[in-house]
């Protein structure tokens, strides 16, 4: 799991948690900004691909790691798929519970699907 990957995702869980407006600097910055700047995007997304299942009903380490993986998929085309898919199930089996890592899974296939050739 990269590590500018884990720190974006915790601090995105942390801005979330504690209502933190700190964004980290270097690559770990980039990735937790583009999230927020283009959060209501990505939230339509993962609402429309988790069946449902609105994002406020998420916890809130899952909505996280969708998040940040979501902006991946669809703000940064030279990462592979596979790499962001398997890195946000990492991140859910690491953090979250059991279940996490196949909803992670299930959500994020089909946004690729709908948002990469």
């Amino acid at each position: 799991m990269s590590e500018p990957r884990e720190k974006a995702f915790l601090a995105l869980y942390e801005r979330h948690a504690r209502n933190s407006t700190e964004i980290p600097d270097g690559r770990v910055g980039q990735l937790v900004a583009g999230v927020l700047d283009h959060v209501e995007d990505i939230d339509r997304l993962i609402e429309s691909a988790s069946k449902n299942w609105s994002i406020q009903r998420m916890a809130a380490v899952d909505a996280s790691i969708l998040r940040l993986a979501v902006f991946e998929l669809t703000s940064r085309p030279e990462t592979p798929t596979g790499v962001v898919i398997n890195e946000a199930v990492e991140l859910a089996k690491r953090y979250s519970t059991e279940q996490s890592g196949s909803f992670v899974n299930g959500v994020l296939a089909a946004i690729a699907r709908s948002t990469r050739p």
